[in-house]
Order: C-alpha cells, then sequence, then structure tokens
C-alpha cells in the first residue's frame, strides 16, 4: 500500500463521563478519550459543549475557583496535545472583556488555534444560558481576539482551513444548529466543508429523531460533513436527563450514530470524504449564488492550521462501499427503488408515442437478453398505461450467424406470452450478400464481421417502424453507453431509448422485480400477459442467460461462445468505476484502493487495476457515441446524456487518468 492521500479525514465524536465542576477528573478523561481516538485514526476528535466544567453546572459559573480550575485543566490538556495527532474540540466557557462565553476551542499539537462562541443561546422553558453567558452573535463579522493561558488566540466566527489543503471546516455550537440560518450555513458558504457542533442537548419523548433529522437535513443542504457531540448521562439530573446523542452525518446520509444513554465513557468514528464534498460543491452552482445573496452577513476570519491527520491508503477505512452502488443493500428499498424505475421508463416512452401520434407503435428487437427483455416489458406496460392492445407493439426477432436456439427460443416465448406482433426476419443471407457487397471474407470473423450484423438489425428495425407508423425503442443501458458496447449506428441508435438510464447491474434488478410484483404475489397484474406463470419461468431464464452481443457463432455444443465480460470485464467492476467516476469525481488512485476493498476477496488488486485501465481507455475513446445517443429517460443520479448531463469532447484523452494507476 502506498502512502497517497484518499481524501478522507476520520472523526471521532465523543461524549466522555464527567463530575460535574471537577474540571481536573474530566481533563483526564478527555485525554484518555481523545487517546483512544488517535489510536482508531481519527484526525479530529470532538468533544461535549462545556465538557472541561460540565453543562448543567449553573450558577457556579459565576465562580472564580471554576473558572480558574477549568483554565488549568485545559492547560493540561493542551499541553498533552502536543503528543497526539488528533486536533481536539472541547467546550469551554472564557471571559472576554466584560463578558463570558459558550466556546467549542480548537486544540491541536500543544496549541489553541482559535475559540467559537455559542451565536444563539437558548433561554426558554428548561434553558436558561442567557443568565450566565452572552451570545456571539455581536461579534460576527469582527476580527476579535480573546486571551487564554497567557496568548491571544482568534475569537468568534472562524474557518479552519488546513495548510495542505485538507478540509476547511468551523463549529457551531448545540441550539445555533436549531436556528433558520445558523451559523455553521454561513460557514458553509465560505468553506466549511465540515462541521462540528459540541452540544448539550437533553432527552424528551421525540427529540431524538427530530435532532437527527436536523443534523441529516442541515449536512444536505450544505452539502457537508457533520459531526454531532452531546453531553451523556453524568450531567445532572436535577430537572433534565441528558443522553449523550452522538450522530455523523455526510451530504443527508447518516455515517454513524451512538447508543443513547451510555453509563461510560462513549465514541463514534466515520470517515468523511472531504473531496466528495469538494466536488458536489464545484457541480453544484447554486452554492456560490447563495453565498453571494449573503455577502457580507456572515463574514468569518479564515484561520491557517497544521495539516490534519488524513486517510491515506495505508488506512483501513471504516466506511464501506457496497459492490453494486446502483442497487440499494435492503430488498424493500430495492423493490421500491424498482418500481419507480419501471414507472419513469413507461411515463416516457408513453409521452414519446403520444407526441407521436396516437397510433404509433413501439417496435423492439427482442434478442432474449436482458435489454430488450427490459425493453419489451416496459413497452407492455406502458401500452397499458395508454389503454392500447399489447398487440400494438412489434417484436421483431433477427436471428444471425452467433444466435443460439434458447436465446431464440426465449425471445419468441416472451413475444408470444406479452401478446406482441412478432416478426422473425433472419440476417444471415442478407448479411452475406453485403459481404459480397463490400468484399468482406465472411471466414475472418472481425469487427467488420459483427458490426454489420448489428447494422443490419438496426435497418431492418427502422424499416419495419416506418412500414408500420411506430418508433424504434431502443434496448441499450447506460453500462453499454459508458463503455461504448454497441455499433455505431446500429444498436446505438433508435428513437427512445427506454434503457438509457439504467446501469446493467440494475437492469436484472428490475425484471426480477417485474417477476416478484407484477406477475406474482399480491399486486399480481392478472392480465399482464397471457401466462403470468410461464412468463415468470421464461423471463427467469433469461436472467440465468450470460450477457452476450451474439455476433459470433455459438460453440459445437451450441452454446453461446462470444460473452460481453469475458472480453471487457464483469459489468458489476465497471458500474462500480462508472458510479464513483460520474457521480463524484473520484480520483482513479482513490477509486482503485476502494475497489480494492470493495472487492476482497473476488479479485485482486492488480486485476481491478486492468480493469480499471479498461474502463478509462473506452469511457475516452468512446465518448464520439454518446455525443448523438437518441433520446431516454434519466432514472437515477448518474446520466451520460450529452443534452443533460455529460458534456465531453469527443478526442479528449485519458493520459493522466491513466498515469494515476500507475504504482
Amino acid at each position: 500500500m502506498s502512502d497517497k492521500n484518499l481524501g478522507m479525514l476520520r472523526v471521532a465524536a465523543i461524549t466522555p463521563r464527567l463530575r460535574l465542576a471537577d474540571t481536573k477528573y474530566n481533563a483526564r478523561e478527555i485525554l484518555r478519550c481523545a487517546r483512544k481516538a488517535e489510536a482508531a485514526g481519527a484526525g479530529v476528535a470532538l468533544f461535549p459543549e462545556l465538557c472541561l466544567t460540565g453543562y448543567s453546572c449553573g450558577d457556579l459559573f459565576y465562580q472564580e475557583e471554576l473558572y480558574r480550575s477549568q483554565l488549568d485543566a485545559l492547560a493540561e490538556l493542551v499541553a498533552e496535545s502536543a503528543a497526539l495527532k488528533s486536533a481536539l474540540i472541547v467546550g469551554a466557557f472564557l471571559r472576554v472583556e466584560n463578558h463570558l462565553y459558550n466556546c467549542a476551542l480548537l486544540v491541536q499539537r500543544g496549541e489553541i488555534h482559535g475559540a467559537v462562541p455559542k451565536f444563539f443561546l437558548p433561554n426558554t422553558k428548561e434553558f436558561y444560558e442567557a443568565r450566565w453567558f452572552a451570545s456571539g452573535a455581536a461579534l460576527a463579522g469582527r476580527r476579535t481576539r480573546a486571551v487564554a493561558l497567557g496568548r491571544e488566540i482568534p475569537f468568534g466566527s472562524l474557518l479552519f482551513r488546513d495548510a495542505a489543503d485538507g478540509p476547511a471546516f468551523g463549529m457551531e455550537l448545540c441550539e445555533d444548529l436549531w436556528m433558520p440560518v445558523s451559523p455553521g450555513a454561513l460557514l458553509s458558504l465560505s468553506g466549511a466543508l465540515i462541521l462540528f457542533n459540541p452540544s448539550a442537548s437533553n432527552e424528551v419523548v421525540g427529540k431524538p429523531a427530530f435532532r437527527r433529522a436536523l443534523v441529516l437535513q442541515d449536512s444536505a443542504k450544505n452539502i457537508c460533513g457533520y459531526v454531532y457531540a452531546s453531553a451523556g448521562v453524568h450531567e445532572s439530573t436535577t430537572d433534565l436527563v441528558f443522553g449523550g446523542h452522538d450522530i455523523i452525518a455526510e451530504n443527508g446520509v447518516p455515517l454513524a450514530e451512538s447508543e443513547r444513554f451510555a453509563r461510560e465513557s462513549a465514541m463514534i468514528l466515520a470517515d468523511i470524504d472531504y473531496e466528495k464534498l469538494r466536488f458536489e460543491r464545484s457541480q453544484t452552482k447554486a452554492m456560490a449564488d447563495c453565498a453571494a445573496a449573503f455577502a457580507g452577513r456572515g463574514d468569518c476570519e479564515t484561520v491557517c492550521i497544521p495539516p490534519l491527520r488524513v486517510l491515506t491508503e495505508a488506512d483501513e477505512l471504516i466506511r464501506a462501499y457496497p459492490k453494486t452502488p446502483f442497487v440499494p443493500d435492503s430488498p424493500a428499498v430495492v423493490d421500491e427503488r424498482c418500481c419507480e424505475v419501471f414507472r419513469i421508463q413507461t411515463a416516457g416512452l408513453a409521452r414519446r408515442l403520444e407526441h407521436a401520434g396516437p397510433a404509433t407503435r413501439p417496435v423492439v428487437g427482442v434478442s432474449g437478453g436482458l435489454d430488450s427483455t427490459l425493453a419489451l416489458l416496459v413497452c407492455a406496460e406502458t401500452l397499458k398505461l395508454l389503454g392500447r392492445p399489447p398487440s400494438d407493439m412489434i417484436a421483431v426477432t433477427m436471428p444471425g450467424f452467433g444466435t443460439t436456439e434458447g436465446t431464440r427460443a426465449n425471445a419468441v416465448e416472451l413475444t408470444r406470452l406479452l401478446g406482441a406482433d412478432p416478426r422473425e426476419i433472419p440476417i444471415g443471407d442478407t448479411v452475406l450478400k453485403h459481404f459480397d457487397d463490400i468484399g468482406h471474407d465472411p471466414v475472418v470473423r472481425d469487427r467488420t464481421y459483427e458490426n454489420a450484423q448489428a447494422r443490419m438489425r438496426t435497418m431492418i428495425l427502422m424499416d419495419v417502424a416506418n412500414l408500420a407508423g411506430g418508433i424504434v425503442v431502443g434496448t441499450g443501458d447506460l453500462s453499454e453507453a459508458a463503455l461504448g458496447w454497441s455499433t455505431y449506428n446500429g444498436d446505438h441508435i433508435s428513437m427512445y431509448g427506454v434503457n438509457a438510464g439504467i446501469p446493467k447491474t440494475l437492469v436484472r434488478f428490475v425484471i426480477a422485480w417485474v417477476t416478484e410484483h407484477r406477475l406474482a404475489g399480491e399486486t399480481e397484474e392478472k392480465d399482464f400477459s397471457s401466462d403470468n406463470a410461464r412468463l415468470v419461468c421464461t423471463l427467469k431464464r433469461i436472467l440465468d442467460t450470460p450477457i452476450s452481443p451474439e455476433l459470433l457463432p455459438p460453440d459445437a455444443d451450441g452454446r453461446i461462445a462470444q460473452k460481453t465480460e469475458d472480453a471487457i470485464g464483469p459489468y458489476i467492476l465497471h458500474d462500480f468505476f462508472l458510479y464513483y467516476t460520474i457521480r463524484f469525481g473520484m480520483r482513479p488512485a482513490k477509486l482503485l484502493a476502494i475497489a480494492s476493498r470493495a472487492f476482497a476477496g473476488d479479485y485482486d488488486r492488480e486485476t481491478i487495476r486492468r480493469l480499471l485501465a479498461v474502463f478509462y481507455k473506452r469511457f475516452f475513446s468512446q465518448q464520439f457515441k454518446r455525443s448523438c445517443v437518441p433520446d431516454g429517460p434519466k432514472v437515477g443520479t448518474v446520466s451520460l446524456s450529452p443534452r443533460g448531463d455529460w458534456r465531453m469532447p469527443s478526442d479528449a484523452a485519458a493520459r493522466i487518468w491513466l498515469a494515476d494507476l500507475e504504482v
């Protein structure tokens, strides 16, 4: 493993066991937890609000003895931090000018780099913070200094920027999060990729779910990581109980959450991908527009700090990367996703057929493979949606040199059961005549041999559509578009591509969903086909068929000889590469690192490196096909439509991407 930076920061949210007003004990427990976080690889460890004294000290905050004792404890904490690789964010109160402020302090490498006061003080019902503390809101936009341990430190709204281009981050305290316009939101507009919130939020019925929703929503709308650590059960229980609710989120996604009411010190950890957040923000121009709209209202001081401890390839990651990012882990969510995909496909095709004319017929080339099967199912559902008979769709089978009896039989059975208008047009003799016309020896089974068949099939489909007053419904999927695994002006072309937004790994799940929810079970549509049970059997055979264009002759036993994944590699890997390249702009070396972890035990690192190079080479070289693809519906967050999500020159070079993969 190399020491390449993965663009991730491991964060810890910690609720330490404490003793109210026993600052020496609290400082030592915080240090013990900090060392544990460091051993776990954390770059930043967050502790709760006022953790050096305890949040619930009441009028003891006025006592000089508590204040001095807290400073002594802070001095010990700061001195011991010199030996730590982790930066610490701790809660303490500071006297600045004539007021006490409830603050979050950044302690790193034996120094306090800044103190952020709480802006919005809760002062109703069970809270009366304004009794002791002043609001930091009046300091917004001002460059102020506080004195801590005999040194001046930045004080106010602060943006901490890593000197080595690590993640910029900011801090807000507890109630600040609950405000319509929070200090954290303004810090995000100034460039903070991660927000840390030391809190003391008490427990009442219903509050944990609301608090969790706030953290998730704030991380989503600010496109940031959010780390929240709250006071625990050892605060005073005179009127309130604190549960130690700790949460870590990234752009609306929960990464870690604590069990509440722990009796001992508790810690959660998560790896925040700050490079991914940068990528998301660079694509979201609304962030810049919002920053311009609020210019001057949330000015903060930038504080440069020593480089944070970030994760490298040598580190074991905490966060998991599913092998099929286009397919959710939960079966219930898979069903919901597939239902939504199918509805989007049918709604898109229905609108196109209506626009083309009430009698327009969908024409599909049916091969007995996954993609054409899904396209035909979409056509069948669309005609039901429009109140038209299934015989309005024309299903054309075009056996060629590589067609096996099994796939042909599946295609014919599928067409019959769905009630489509069947057409079988063998292409062998026509293609041989074409070879003779262009001077190609059919014994030479090269690219011309294969592509001529694909183009012949497309010509037939187009002409059938012209003759019948229809449109050719394309079958090609998102994965094929990414790899350019199609024949230019062959299966690359149609009049509407219903599968254009669906990756290969998801196609089979959508078909399986149809078998389980349209053809069986409580939601079965009895009239979906002439025999739903037989159709389920046919679809299961198709799902078990190897992926192949069937352009080369079968083997001696009549089985498929040309398997796509033997030529270009497994689609499960290519879909993984596609997702993280397009959705999050992941660097090749980083993508190799996480793919090697995700597929450990399935593929070795060198195999993944080789196939990732194949992905980049094909993705770049085949853009010219994507530049002129037919219309088709976007169904997920990754799309390669040249009219929508992806605009790329056809002659861009892949060199620097391939170079990043070199050892």
